[in-house]
């Protein structure tokens, strides 16, 4: 008898326990963002995490990887793209919300080499020889199919009529970071890469910065996932804070927003 009262107060303490137990689980979000974001973002959301207590389960790579995956059913809750196209492919979808919408971060695009090259600083123009400066080596990029500093990288070398020329010599990775290893390493003479991307590598140098009007503004929109839960609308709350500005600002991106707080 005395067994079997032993075992109930054993039930009941487990069973008062038990939500207790439920409520202490971490609670957690999961973002999908552009391989650029990388650093100030990881950056951006410890801070988030040690002001709310959520934390932030991040995966990086190229935009279009990314709605992709959202678009075959990858759990995410933030999507946060490196240009206007994917971010626009996933509101027609219908895989984000629209309502919750923003152009967060702007870049600047830049040509680099490595860090030991003799190549020095170039104004980039009409009457560049990209393909002359790149001698017998390659120009890495991301893909100018589909990756967004690839779709950049071709808009602004059409509009300097230097496309032609430098096609063939095109090193095409799947994500801007995989572009920028390539320079750092040497497998590649050349990179187009984003401003930010470059300041964080110290295996290369920038040699030049493309003209803003020879191709369409870089611009970074973030927004919740259809799916998204509770807990992400307080992430993109404090994706627009004073606090996260400062961080991005920091790596070199362009805030775009006024700041909530």
């Amino acid at each position: 008898m005395l067994r079997f009262i032993r075992l109930l107060a054993t039930l009941a303490a487990a069973t008062v326990a038990m939500p207790h137990w439920a409520t202490a689980q971490e609670k957690s979000i999961i973002v999908f963002a552009a391989a650029s974001m990388k650093n100030s973002l990881d950056d951006v959301d410890a801070a988030f995490t040690k002001k709310s207590g959520i934390k932030v389960l991040a995966s990086y790579a190229a935009s279009s990887a990314l709605m992709k995956q959202i678009e075959q059913g990858a759990p995410a809750d933030v999507y946060l793209s490196a240009d206007l196209q994917w971010m626009d492919y996933g509101s027609q979808k219908k895989l984000v919300q629209d309502q919750t919408r923003v152009n967060l971060l702007g870049n600047r695009l830049v040509l680099i080499a490595p860090k030991d090259s003799k190549i020095g600083d170039v104004t980039i123009g009409p009457g560049l020889d990209l393909a002359k400066l790149a001698d017998q080596g390659r120009i890495a990029t991301g893909d100018v199919r589909a990756v967004p500093v690839g779709l950049y990288a071709k808009a602004a070398l059409e509009k300097l009529g230097l496309w032609a020329s430098v096609e063939p010599k095109m090193a095409m990775a799947d994500n801007v970071r995989a572009a920028l290893v390539l320079v750092a390493r040497g497998e590649a003479a050349l990179g187009i890469v984003y401003e930010t991307d470059a300041k964080v590598e110290p295996g290369v140098k920038i040699i030049g910065v493309f003209p803003d009007d020879s191709h369409p503004p870089i611009v970074y929109p973030v927004a919740l996932t259809i799916n998204a839960k509770p807990e992400a609308v307080q992430y993109l709350t404090f994706l627009r804070t004073q606090a996260a500005k400062s961080i991005f600002e920091g790596y070199g991106f362009s805030f775009l927003i006024k700041p909530t707080s």
